[in-house]
């Protein structure tokens, strides 16, 4: 019997940890398996295909971009040799060349007046256009044929149109007894000509804002109405915050492309030259002079690269304040 009760206790003893072994135990294999030749040769065509915009990056945009950084500290003048001159480009700029300022203050008049009349008027243009009338299709196309129109052919279309003398805009203020300004001949009036040429063309912003008021759910204006609101109301409450994201868009875009004004002052000014008392000299026209006419490619390069500073200035201060006033649907900054 003792013999028996010795057996059943050694049955009854628990075995050792080390002995039970589960499958969460065991290390997991960590060899990575070899791709299968149909998986390399999907990622050599995908190579293959990209490798066209690869090149034009590294040929056609980052190239230029390290070239132009390092031929700013230079004297390059594409038919001398390039010497190595420090900062004295980035120092002729700010102390020994007035008209860098008189281009730049030219520039940044330009986006403060040209950037939020765009946005505004695209926007109330989108409002009116945004309405259920016959007929409709036609006004939208009217205003948005500019946007698509030739420039140059446009900026000679506008110098007739204002021509102090037998310009259409002059004769219709005449009708009503005033008296024209000579548009771009007068320094006080160059640059709110330009602005007026850029209202003339908001149809690009006008589609963008149209087509995400159309995109607003109408249940939210239903419960508005519900309320008691107008269309004042509605359009301050609902629509406006519903829209803040293509007005970011619009901003950040419009203010990149009027710091690179370039086309409308040199079409309409004689030989790129500024206008009358430089008050059409814009930045990018500068710097097109200082490269392409007295061929200055040091200095020019240095200016670019303070125009893309100024830029990205202004661009992180639009990011910056967008997170106080930009409404997204998803919650998401």
């Amino acid at each position: 019997m003792e013999s028996l009760q010795r057996e059943d206790r050694v049955e009854q003893r628990p075995l050792p940890l080390k002995k039970i072994e589960t499958t969460k135990n065991k290390k997991p294999n960590n060899k990575k398996r070899k791709p299968s030749k149909l998986a390399v040769r999907e990622n050599i065509w995908g190579y293959i295909f990209i490798a066209p915009w690869i090149i034009g990056l590294l040929g056609l945009t980052l190239g230029p971009l390290l070239f132009s950084l390092v031929t700013s500290f230079t004297d390059y003048n594409i038919t001398s040799q390039m010497n190595f001159i420090g900062f004295d480009n980035y120092i002729k700029m700010f102390t020994a060349d007035p008209l860098f300022w008189t281009s730049l203050y030219n520039t940044v008049y330009f986006v403060i007046f040209s950037v939020p009349l765009t946005t505004v008027g695209g926007i109330l243009v989108a409002l009116l256009l945004n309405q259920k009338i016959r007929g409709i299709k036609y006004f939208r196309t009217i205003i948005y044929l500019p946007a698509i129109l030739s420039g140059v052919a446009i900026y000679f279309l506008w110098m007739q149109l204002l021509s102090p003398s037998t310009g259409l805009v002059n004769t219709v203020l005449a009708w009503f007894g005033i008296d024209g300004p000579a548009w771009l001949f007068d320094p006080e009036w160059t640059k709110p000509a330009l602005i007026m040429m850029k209202l003339w063309g908001l149809g690009g912003g006008m589609l963008l804002y149209l087509a995400i008021m159309q995109n607003v759910p109408k249940e939210m204006y239903e419960a508005a109405e519900l309320d008691g609101a107008g269309g004042f109301r509605k359009f301050i409450h609902i629509t406006l915050p519903m829209i803040t994201p293509i007005i970011f868009f619009d901003l950040v875009t419009s203010t990149i492309g009027a710091f690179q004004i370039f086309q409308e002052a040199y079409v309409m000014t004689e030989n790129g030259d500024g206008g009358p008392s430089s008050s059409l000299l814009f930045y990018n026209l500068h710097m097109w002079n200082n490269a392409f006419e007295i061929f200055d490619m040091g200095y020019a390069s240095a200016m670019a690269w303070i125009l893309f500073l100024i830029v990205m200035v202004f661009t992180f201060i639009h990011f910056k304040v967008s997170k106080r006033w930009v409404y997204y649907e998803s919650g998401d900054e």
